[in-house]
């Protein structure tokens, strides 16, 4: 696979105080010539990057972090999918191979074929499911459920941030396996489209006026999903059912700026509720449970996936602000370059 004489990546340049700026991130035009490959290596030229909220926290300068943070100066970390252009000696690739790995905001990289996995054939998937619900998305939504949610059929099961990558999943893992679903979400766009795409029994737009008065006819959750942290946490935590469960999978709307706390905690006591935060990093090895029922759901067509697209490496930084406020709907991926094999997703 023949190379460009240059490539881009994106840098980590300045660390923010708040909101993520123009002069978060700095472009940078590299040499391939500096691709060098070594044995058991592959080049990988970059087709598709994931964007995810949790990107937000590796910009922190936190030392108690789950993973340790972005460095200043370093290439902008995301996973991502790609094509291997170039194979070093030993390597067990082959030219031409779809692979998913970290592969960071760039456009050509370097990896350690043990950092490396080839996509398999799956079915009714695409490789950018590798991306949403056979990645880390459907992992999330897999374990917080089953391990943390405890969720049996015939309960009632409240997601937050329900439009997302997700959230999205999240609600239609809960449908299959016999919830009721109450989807929150911030606009009436994604209310209709969690009613009749994912088929939600409640979907509710938060900014609504009366939107206390829509969550309270819900009825009361046995399991919250929340990927919101704030107001609608502190909400959720007066509508717990008698041995609740809260699981704390995200805190989007504090990943910007001070968090507001904790205001109705004691609510959990009253109902002998809980709450548990989780990091999917956890479960890796529990992965393969994970992925044989995804797969599973999406061969019968039970698992419906949107996927919000940007196009060009270019857009990274400016699209990376869009899960903060609410502007995708959908896993949100950048499409970094052309390939025969998954140009038609």
């Amino acid at each position: 696979m023949p190379l460009p004489s240059t490539y881009k990546q994106y840098i980590f340049d300045e660390r923010p105080t708040q909101y993520i700026t123009p002069t978060t991130f700095k472009s940078e035009t590299k040499s391939t010539s500096d691709l060098k490959v070594g044995p058991g290596q592959v080049l990988i030229k970059v087709s598709w990057i994931s964007l995810d909220p949790a990107m937000r926290s590796w910009l922190n300068d936190s030392k108690r972090a789950y993973t340790p943070p972005v460095k200043l100066g370093e290439v902008m970390r995301a996973a991502g999918l790609g094509v291997v252009a170039q194979v070093g000696e030993g390597s067990k690739f082959s030219v031409g191979d779809e692979v998913s790995g970290v592969v960071g905001w760039r456009e050509y990289v370097v990896l350690d074929d043990k950092s490396v996995t080839e996509l398999p054939t799956i079915p009714g998937a695409k490789a950018l499911d590798f991306l949403g619900p056979l990645g880390h998305v459907g992992m999330t939504a897999y374990f917080g459920l089953i391990d943390i949610g405890k969720i049996k059929a015939g309960e009632t099961l409240f997601v937050s941030g329900a439009a997302g990558a997700v959230g999205s999943v999240t609600c239609q893992i809960g449908k299959i396996l016999g919830l009721k679903v109450v989807a929150i979400a911030g606009s009436d766009d994604k209310v209709e489209w969690l009613k009749k795409d994912i088929g939600v029994d409640v979907a509710i737009n938060y900014k609504a006026p009366d939107f206390k008065e829509q969550v309270t006819a819900a009825g009361f959750a046995d399991v919250y999903f929340d990927n919101v942290g704030g107001d609608i946490l502190n909400l959720m935590m007066t509508r717990m059912a008698m041995k609740g469960r809260i699981v704390l999978c995200g805190a989007i709307s504090d990943y910007n700026g001070k968090s507001k706390g904790l205001a109705n905690y004691t609510s959990l006591i009253a109902q002998r509720a809980r709450i548990e935060g989780f990091v999917v990093m956890d479960y890796t090895k529990e992965y393969p449970v994970a992925m044989k029922a995804i797969t599973e759901w999406i061969e019968k067509g039970l698992l419906k996936r949107k996927f919000h697209i940007v196009d060009g490496l270019d857009a990274a930084p400016s699209a990376l602000p869009l899960l903060y406020s609410g502007g995708n709907t959908g896993k949100l991926v950048v499409k970094v370059s052309e390939h025969e094999a998954i140009a038609k997703l």
